[in-house]
Protein backbone atom coordinates (compact mmCIF):
# COMPACT_ATOMS: atom_id res chain seq x y z
CA UNK A 1 0.00 0.00 0.00
CA UNK A 2 1.24 3.01 -1.13
CA UNK A 3 -0.23 6.36 0.12
CA UNK A 4 1.23 9.74 -2.09
CA UNK A 5 0.34 13.25 -0.80
CA UNK A 6 0.68 16.06 -3.54
CA UNK A 7 1.43 19.21 -1.91
CA UNK A 8 -1.66 19.09 -0.34
CA UNK A 9 -3.68 21.58 1.42
CA UNK A 10 -6.76 21.91 3.75
CA UNK A 11 -7.56 25.04 5.24
CA UNK A 12 -7.80 24.53 9.52
CA UNK A 13 -8.91 27.25 12.18
CA UNK A 14 -5.41 28.46 12.56
CA UNK A 15 -3.06 27.51 10.07
CA UNK A 16 -2.76 26.01 6.92
CA UNK A 17 -1.96 21.88 6.72
CA UNK A 18 0.23 21.71 4.15
CA UNK A 19 2.68 18.77 2.91
CA UNK A 20 3.86 16.49 0.58
CA UNK A 21 4.82 12.63 1.70
CA UNK A 22 4.56 9.32 0.64
CA UNK A 23 3.74 6.56 3.02
CA UNK A 24 4.63 2.62 2.11
CA UNK A 25 5.06 0.76 5.09
CA UNK A 26 2.71 -1.38 7.04
CA UNK A 27 2.09 0.95 9.44
CA UNK A 28 3.16 4.49 8.96
CA UNK A 29 2.77 6.80 12.20
CA UNK A 30 1.45 10.51 12.33
CA UNK A 31 3.17 12.19 15.36
CA UNK A 32 2.56 15.22 16.86
CA UNK A 33 1.22 17.60 19.49
CA UNK A 34 -2.27 18.48 20.10
CA UNK A 35 -3.37 20.68 17.33
CA UNK A 36 -0.83 19.88 14.51
CA UNK A 37 -3.53 18.53 11.93
CA UNK A 38 -2.87 15.08 12.52
CA UNK A 39 -6.65 14.44 12.48
CA UNK A 40 -7.29 16.96 10.00
CA UNK A 41 -4.64 15.02 7.48
CA UNK A 42 -6.70 11.59 8.19
CA UNK A 43 -9.96 13.05 7.72
CA UNK A 44 -8.73 14.64 4.23
CA UNK A 45 -7.16 10.74 2.96
CA UNK A 46 -10.91 9.76 4.29
CA UNK A 47 -12.82 12.04 1.78
CA UNK A 48 -14.06 13.43 4.75
CA UNK A 49 -12.09 16.97 4.42
CA UNK A 50 -12.31 19.04 1.47
CA UNK A 51 -8.57 19.51 -0.04
CA UNK A 52 -7.79 23.56 -1.28
CA UNK A 53 -5.35 22.08 -3.10
CA UNK A 54 -3.38 19.02 -4.52
CA UNK A 55 -3.66 15.53 -5.16
CA UNK A 56 -4.27 12.26 -3.14
CA UNK A 57 -3.11 8.87 -4.23
CA UNK A 58 -3.96 5.49 -2.67
CA UNK A 59 -1.79 2.53 -3.74
CA UNK A 60 -2.05 3.79 -7.63
CA UNK A 61 -5.76 5.50 -7.95
CA UNK A 62 -5.86 9.31 -7.68
CA UNK A 63 -9.00 10.05 -4.70
CA UNK A 64 -8.30 13.36 -4.60
CA UNK A 65 -7.35 15.88 -7.69
CA UNK A 66 -7.97 19.83 -6.97
CA UNK A 67 -6.85 21.09 -10.27
CA UNK A 68 -8.62 18.37 -12.33
CA UNK A 69 -11.86 18.81 -9.62
CA UNK A 70 -11.77 14.97 -9.00
CA UNK A 71 -12.86 13.78 -5.35
CA UNK A 72 -13.55 9.85 -4.63
CA UNK A 73 -16.57 10.01 -2.60
CA UNK A 74 -15.43 8.17 0.92
CA UNK A 75 -17.21 5.20 0.47
CA UNK A 76 -15.24 4.77 -2.55
CA UNK A 77 -12.37 5.18 -1.61
CA UNK A 78 -12.27 1.50 0.31
CA UNK A 79 -10.97 3.14 3.52
CA UNK A 80 -11.49 2.16 6.87
CA UNK A 81 -11.75 4.76 9.26
CA UNK A 82 -11.99 4.86 13.49
CA UNK A 83 -12.32 7.97 14.73
CA UNK A 84 -11.17 9.09 18.57
CA UNK A 85 -15.27 8.99 19.51
CA UNK A 86 -15.37 5.49 17.81
CA UNK A 87 -18.78 7.02 16.22
CA UNK A 88 -20.62 3.43 16.87
CA UNK A 89 -24.68 3.46 16.41
CA UNK A 90 -25.74 3.51 20.05
CA UNK A 91 -28.84 2.27 19.18
CA UNK A 92 -27.69 -0.91 17.72
CA UNK A 93 -25.84 -4.45 19.04
CA UNK A 94 -22.44 -4.94 19.04
CA UNK A 95 -22.90 -7.52 16.61
CA UNK A 96 -25.12 -5.13 14.46
CA UNK A 97 -22.63 -2.49 14.72
CA UNK A 98 -20.18 -4.77 12.67
CA UNK A 99 -22.27 -5.91 10.39
CA UNK A 100 -23.17 -2.63 9.10
CA UNK A 101 -21.56 -2.20 5.89
CA UNK A 102 -20.11 -5.18 5.87
CA UNK A 103 -18.69 -6.55 2.36
CA UNK A 104 -17.85 -10.00 2.51
CA UNK A 105 -14.45 -10.13 4.56
CA UNK A 106 -14.26 -13.00 7.45
CA UNK A 107 -16.43 -11.60 10.40
CA UNK A 108 -15.35 -14.65 12.66
CA UNK A 109 -11.68 -14.08 12.27
CA UNK A 110 -11.37 -10.36 13.13
CA UNK A 111 -14.19 -11.37 15.89
CA UNK A 112 -11.47 -13.58 17.77
CA UNK A 113 -8.49 -11.70 16.53
CA UNK A 114 -10.28 -8.68 18.30
CA UNK A 115 -11.39 -11.31 20.97
CA UNK A 116 -15.24 -9.55 21.24
CA UNK A 117 -17.30 -12.50 20.63
CA UNK A 118 -18.75 -12.71 24.21
CA UNK A 119 -20.19 -8.60 23.36
CA UNK A 120 -21.76 -9.16 19.89
CA UNK A 121 -24.84 -9.53 21.61
CA UNK A 122 -25.00 -6.93 23.95
CA UNK A 123 -26.19 -2.85 23.63
CA UNK A 124 -23.21 -0.29 22.57
CA UNK A 125 -24.00 1.90 25.69
CA UNK A 126 -23.37 -1.29 28.19
CA UNK A 127 -19.40 -1.81 26.84
CA UNK A 128 -16.63 -0.24 28.51
CA UNK A 129 -14.27 2.23 26.80
CA UNK A 130 -12.05 -0.54 25.33
CA UNK A 131 -15.00 -2.62 24.24
CA UNK A 132 -16.10 -0.27 22.25
CA UNK A 133 -12.64 0.29 20.63
CA UNK A 134 -12.48 -3.08 19.75
CA UNK A 135 -16.26 -3.30 18.58
CA UNK A 136 -14.66 -0.17 16.19
CA UNK A 137 -12.17 -1.60 14.74
CA UNK A 138 -14.09 -4.29 13.77
CA UNK A 139 -16.48 -2.15 12.09
CA UNK A 140 -13.43 -0.72 10.01
CA UNK A 141 -11.97 -4.05 9.45
CA UNK A 142 -15.32 -6.02 8.14
CA UNK A 143 -15.73 -3.47 5.36
CA UNK A 144 -12.56 -5.47 3.63
CA UNK A 145 -10.37 -1.97 3.62
CA UNK A 146 -6.95 -1.55 1.66
CA UNK A 147 -6.02 1.00 4.67
CA UNK A 148 -6.91 1.81 8.35
CA UNK A 149 -6.90 5.37 9.60
CA UNK A 150 -6.60 5.31 13.52
CA UNK A 151 -7.05 8.25 15.22
CA UNK A 152 -5.21 7.93 18.85
CA UNK A 153 -7.06 4.26 19.17
CA UNK A 154 -5.64 3.93 23.10
CA UNK A 155 -6.26 7.78 24.33
CA UNK A 156 -8.10 7.17 27.78
CA UNK A 157 -7.19 3.44 28.24
CA UNK A 158 -5.99 2.84 31.53
CA UNK A 159 -2.33 1.32 31.06
CA UNK A 160 -3.53 -2.56 31.34
CA UNK A 161 -6.36 -1.86 28.86
CA UNK A 162 -4.10 -0.49 27.08
CA UNK A 163 -1.71 -2.86 26.81
CA UNK A 164 -4.06 -5.10 25.38
CA UNK A 165 -4.77 -3.20 22.48
CA UNK A 166 -1.56 -2.48 21.38
CA UNK A 167 -1.33 -6.13 21.15
CA UNK A 168 -4.21 -6.52 19.55
CA UNK A 169 -3.54 -4.10 17.13
CA UNK A 170 0.10 -5.69 16.35
CA UNK A 171 -2.38 -8.75 15.54
CA UNK A 172 -4.00 -6.99 13.05
CA UNK A 173 -0.72 -5.55 11.90
CA UNK A 174 0.89 -9.13 11.49
CA UNK A 175 -2.36 -10.97 10.99
CA UNK A 176 -4.61 -9.66 9.35
CA UNK A 177 -2.26 -7.50 7.09
CA UNK A 178 -4.29 -4.41 6.79
CA UNK A 179 -2.10 -1.22 6.24
CA UNK A 180 -2.38 1.49 8.62
CA UNK A 181 -2.01 5.24 9.16
CA UNK A 182 -1.80 5.71 13.05
CA UNK A 183 -2.45 9.41 14.86
CA UNK A 184 -1.16 9.60 18.20
CA UNK A 185 0.84 11.81 20.37
CA UNK A 186 2.78 9.26 22.53
CA UNK A 187 5.85 8.05 21.48
CA UNK A 188 5.93 5.02 22.90
CA UNK A 189 2.74 3.49 21.17
CA UNK A 190 4.37 4.25 17.63
CA UNK A 191 7.90 2.37 18.80
CA UNK A 192 5.71 -0.82 19.00
CA UNK A 193 3.13 -0.36 16.57
CA UNK A 194 4.71 2.20 13.57
CA UNK A 195 7.71 1.28 11.03
CA UNK A 196 7.54 4.82 10.12
CA UNK A 197 6.51 7.90 11.16
CA UNK A 198 5.66 11.57 10.22
CA UNK A 199 6.55 14.21 12.54
CA UNK A 200 3.88 17.34 11.90
CA UNK A 201 4.00 20.74 13.47
CA UNK A 202 1.45 23.31 13.04
CA UNK A 203 0.46 21.61 9.39
CA UNK A 204 4.18 21.24 8.51
CA UNK A 205 6.25 17.73 7.57
CA UNK A 206 9.05 18.25 10.25
CA UNK A 207 10.56 14.70 10.33
CA UNK A 208 10.17 11.83 8.64
CA UNK A 209 11.72 8.44 8.23
CA UNK A 210 12.03 5.23 10.51
CA UNK A 211 10.25 5.26 13.46
CA UNK A 212 12.61 4.98 15.96
CA UNK A 213 15.19 7.43 14.31
CA UNK A 214 12.73 9.98 14.19
CA UNK A 215 11.67 9.90 17.43
CA UNK A 216 15.08 10.23 18.33
CA UNK A 217 15.56 13.22 16.34
CA UNK A 218 12.13 14.96 17.65
CA UNK A 219 13.85 14.44 21.44
CA UNK A 220 16.41 15.93 20.20
CA UNK A 221 14.57 19.05 18.85
CA UNK A 222 12.76 19.39 21.84
CA UNK A 223 15.66 19.32 24.20
CA UNK A 224 17.89 21.61 21.70
CA UNK A 225 14.72 23.98 22.06
CA UNK A 226 14.54 24.07 25.95
CA UNK A 227 18.24 24.61 26.15
CA UNK A 228 17.61 27.37 23.66
CA UNK A 229 15.12 29.06 26.19
CA UNK A 230 17.12 29.10 29.16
Amino acid sequence: MRVILDDVRVTLAHFELRLSAEMESSVTGIFGPSAAGKTSLLEAIAGLRPLLGGRITIDGVIVDDVPCRLRVPPRRRHIGYVPQANALFPHMTAGANIRYGASGNDIERIVQVLEIGHLLERGVTSLSGGEQKRVALARALVSSPRLLLLDEPLAGLDRPLHRRITALLQRIRDDLRVPMLYVTHDSDELLQIADTTIVLDRGTVVASGPTAAVLGESDSSRRDAGAALV
